[in-house]
């Protein structure tokens, strides 16, 4: 199905090197605030404690946090959550506190300062825990970079697998930047968005590679440069039907969704974003500049063929 049909070819490798270029200078930016900012690890990770409690009337947050910091928890986050009635506590928890008490002495003070505090729910997540998620979480973004890098090799040739990876990577270490540089939450639902969006956006660097792979064997007078053209502009309403309505399912997630989804549907949103850039003109000119042509493509497919007429 398209919305449009684009007459003429888009001249996308033209500026390849301009894309890419930007793309390197985002993804220098991105390394060097995690670098300096480091990722803002949540108790999911870190270990710790997670308070719901609810007020009769809008909270005060400035009030509460005072509190807090006067009983010496000083690293406590205070935020609203789903209303201006509910308020989501954290606290890192530090040598040998009991977390019972501690959910006590919370709760106490608050009623202290508003007899209206009632207390909702309370979470807990040891430090040895929140260890074995930051190593399990990184350990499965290794393995799933591993498996699209064994998946392209196969399915088209090395130099098509590099340059989507390239291009995997630029999206992951945007997102993980930007979460740094802005210090937002990072936690295990941010993970799984950024490990959905490994496999969303290698799905759009395989439906234009597939294009070029049969432009190869339609345009046999036609450069390598116009055919990843054509393959591009060829694949463009679907990219802007895909994406668009994609984004419009995470937009609800990101406003209606409430805080246990406003992060994920974020690290979404940028994922999407930058997967679109990175997949046409990120992938696309790395693979032309590692000397990608008809006949290291066509010799990867199942009958064996390489056709190298003119």
């Amino acid at each position: 199905m398209e919305f449009f049909k684009i007459k003429r070819d888009i001249p996308f490798m033209k500026y390849g090197t301009l894309t890419t270029t930007i793309s390197l200078v985002t993804f220098i930016l991105a390394v060097l605030a995690l670098g300096f900012r480091g990722l803002n690890l949540g108790i999911d990770f870190t270990g710790g404690m997670l308070i719901e409690v609810s007020y009769a009337q809008p909270a005060d947050l400035d009030a509460i946090r005072k509190t807090l910091e006067a009983q010496e928890m000083a690293e406590v986050a205070v935020q609203s959550f789903g209303t201006s009635k509910d308020v989501l506590i954290r606290l890192p928890l530090k040598g040998e506190i009991n977390g019972a008490k501690l959910s006590e002495q919370v709760i106490s003070s608050l009623k202290a300062q508003d007899a209206s505090a009632e207390l909702r729910r309370v979470e807990f997540v040891g430090p040895q825990v929140g260890q074995e998620l930051y190593e399990s979480g990184g350990l499965a973004l290794l393995l799933v970079v591993a498996g699209i890098i064994a998946y392209l090799a196969m399915r088209f040739a090395w130099r098509f697998a590099v340059a989507a990876i390239i291009a995997n990577l630029h999206d992951v270490v945007i997102i993980l930047g930007m979460f740094a540089f802005f210090q937002w939450e990072f936690t295990l639902s941010v993970l799984a968005g950024v490990l959905a969006i490994l496999g969303y956006s290698v799905n759009e660097s395989v439906v234009v590679f597939d294009r070029v792979r049969e432009n190869f064997r339609k345009m046999r007078r036609a450069g390598v440069a116009q055919v990843f053209d054509n393959a591009i502009t060829a694949t463009m309403s679907r990219t802007i039907i895909t994406h668009s309505m994609t984004q419009l399912m995470v937009l609800a997630m990101f406003f209606l969704g409430g805080e246990a989804l406003h992060n994920f549907a974020l690290a979404l949103t940028i994922g999407i974003v930058f997967g679109i850039y990175s997949s046409v003109l990120v992938a696309c000119p790395v693979a032309l500049r590692l000397g990608a042509n008809r006949a290291n493509l066509l010799e990867a497919d199942k009958e064996g063929i390489i056709d190298n007429r003119p």
